[in-house]
């Protein structure tokens, strides 16, 4: 998933919380009150802050209002180039995408999320009785040199959050909560006093990852101007605003359809951007991406440097550009935004080269099918979309972007991610594979590199599964891995399993987002089960030659006494130019176990040969 978990860089434009039990953190609280207005906050029913805005080099502007009668929220925002909202109108929450669309998040972790923000922002531990939370026991922790009364606290229906108070001033000065993997921090500071309410008017959010770092450029900050209290709110105010018209296709059938190809289980298409030719990768779990060569060489501007995160244990650089228009066959996006970002080794990984991607803001506007077997990438207007005949509909949430189903693997109940820019069938995330001690009962394969995307590669344990049932449809021997690492986007408690090209590949694929379902349609009667690479090699593309990155523990390369950096120049008496990387990886998964294969290599210089007899790394069906 290439653009799947690029940080979302606007997260303080609210006030998280935290957990404590109410019988022992109610004079806590109450001097928390007092400090900031006492009884007159009681009177006050809405807030507007209007305000300075920064992140990742970038600088704009902010409008926030809350409703405290009902814990709706909602903010908008212009940072740098691009400008966008997000909301909660007290059960379902909302976010508007710099290209304008517009994302109903439903997803449980979401709602969880937006209930606690909604909570804090009304101050609901200063009024238990109208917003119930169950609260822990204060105690005292030291933070940069001096000590605060720490309280936990989790509201009805909402995650669990933590508030620092300073014992000198009684304030809320910093807060604390989990997302993901991550520790988000935010500290507030700077307080003044307005018509007798004393509020905060200096935010900092931080994100630090699971190793305990904090990465600048995750790093946002508000500051307050402006503040209005009791302004007088409408439903209107809190709901997801329509989506800008900004997406056409060029066509009376307002349907268009274009071949694509399918390398490694990606589907690459060729379309335009400002009129010049653009190779594209085709993912539901990203966003509409260019490389920086690729930026360049479209003429676009890319400004800012935030954090991107993907399937891999590293963040990299993000800059956001506009473009004029992206066209994929008559489909057309017109001022699209572009998260800037360097795919590294990737075009080395997959062996071809692309401009980036086109993702969710494509899926978003258009209904899209996939059909796998014909090669054909087809995008309608939505009132023009049917889904493909014989399909088996499944209905799917959103968790930011991406769409998420439920399943169940093997008996276990899944919530899975479906992902066209995954080239695995199945990846189960860490926190699942660890909670329900997934290596021993599937007899995992050594760890090794099992893909690749934003952030590097993704290291796993291989696996064959025995059944996944999406809906009524069931799908025996899957093929995957096993994440085990606690970086990057597979390390997410939130979700179990991401699953990928590998496995829609089996059908016709479609997707409506305005209805929210995604339609199945086999294209094969009686699929065999899926092959695993026998080698142990995870190779990348190089000039003349076939670059080592990895080799498995344990497996055939292993044997044959291959080593990272080594550059396979023949294998079989073949040399590497006479096929394409993709095709060399379907060699060494379809080949049957017990083939013997020459490879002539080059190692410091040095030429020589092994020999390598393909090996099964996992069984062909689960035992």
């Amino acid at each position: 998933m290439f653009g799947h978990s690029i940080a979302v860089f606007l997260t303080c434009l609210g006030l998280l919380a935290g957990n404590a039990r109410a019988d022992d953190a109610s004079a806590l609280f109450a001097r928390d009150k007092l400090a900031a207005g006492g009884v007159r906050w009681d009177a006050v029913l809405s807030l507007e802050t209007r305000g300075m805005l920064r992140a990742g080099g970038l600088e704009g502007s902010f409008r926030s209002l809350q409703d405290f009668r009902y814990l709706r929220t909602v903010s908008h925002y212009r940072l740098g180039p691009v400008e966008g909202a997000d909301g909660y109108d007290g059960e379902h929450g909302w976010s508007q995408d710099p290209g304008g669309e517009v994302a109903l998040l439903d997803a449980p972790a979401a709602r969880r999320r937006l209930r606690s923000q909604a909570w804090l922002d009304a101050h609901g531990y200063w009024y238990p009785q109208r917003f119930p939370a169950q609260f822990g026991d204060p105690s005292e922790r030291e933070v940069d040199g001096r000590r605060l009364v720490v309280v936990e606290a989790t509201p009805q229906g909402g995650d669990t959050l933590t508030l620092w108070f300073d014992p000198a001033s009684h304030h809320l000065v910093r807060v604390t909560q989990k997302q993901d993997q991550d520790t988000v921090t935010t500290s507030l500071d700077n307080w003044r006093s307005v018509d007798g309410l004393t509020l905060p008017f200096h935010v900092r959010t931080d994100l630090t990852d699971a190793a305990g770092r904090t990465d600048p450029r995750r790093r946002t900050e508000v500051q307050i101007e402006g503040v209005k209290t009791n302004i007088a709110v409408a439903d209107a105010d809190f709901a997801a605003p329509a989506m800008r018209d900004t997406a056409r296709i060029k066509s009376v059938s307002g349907i268009t359809s274009l071949p694509f190809d399918l390398v490694n289980n990606h589907i690459y298409v060729d379309g335009t951007i400002d009129g010049k030719p653009a190779r594209l990768l085709v993912d539901t779990g990203g966003v509409n991406l260019l490389t920086p060569a690729a930026a360049r060489k479209f003429g676009l501007v890319a400004e800012g440097k935030l954090a991107a995160r993907g399937v891999g244990e590293h963040e990299v650089d993000l800059a956001l550009a506009h473009a004029g228009e992206v066209r994929v066959g008559d489909a057309i996006l017109t001022k699209p935004v572009f998260y800037v970002v360097d795919l590294g080794d990737l075009p080395a990984v997959e062996g071809v080269v692309a401009d980036g991607l086109v993702g969710y803001e494509m899926f978003r506007r258009f209904g899209v099918t996939i059909d796998y077997a014909k090669r054909e990438l087809t995008l309608a207007e939505p009132a023009r979309f049917v889904p493909p005949m014989g399909a088996h509909a499944v209905p799917f949430e959103q968790a930011e972007r991406i769409p998420v189903i439920s399943a169940t693997l093997d008996g276990l109940p899944i919530r899975a991610s479906i992902d066209t820019g995954s080239r695995s069938s199945l990846t189960l995330h860490s926190p699942f594979v660890h909670e329900h001690h997934l290596i021993a009962r599937y007899g995992a394969a050594a760890e090794s590199v099992v893909g690749w995307g934003v952030g590097g590669p993704n290291r796993g344990r291989p696996a064959r599964f025995g059944r996944l049932e999406l809906g009524d449809l069931a799908i025996d021997a899957i093929a995957g891995d096993l994440y085990t690492g606690d970086k990057g986007s597979f390390a997410s408690p939130d979700l179990a399993a991401n699953i990928g090209g590998g496995t829609l590949k089996r059908f016709t694929v479609a997707f409506d987002y305005g209805q929210k379902l995604m339609y199945l349609a086999p294209n094969q009667p009686n699929p065999a089960p899926d092959a695993y690479d026998r080698s142990g090699l995870w190779l990348l593309a190089g000039n003349h030659s076939l670059q080592v990155a990895d080799v498995a523990a344990g497996s055939a390369a292993a044997k044959a006494g291959f080593k990272l950096g080594d550059a396979i120049t023949a294998i079989d008496g073949k040399a590497v130019a006479v096929r394409t990387l993709a095709q060399w990886r379907e060699r060494l998964r379809e080949l049957p176990a017990g083939t013997r294969l020459a490879f002539d290599f080059r190692r410091e210089g040095k030429s020589g040969r092994a020999e390598l007899v393909l090996a099964d790394r996992i069984p062909a069906r689960v035992q």
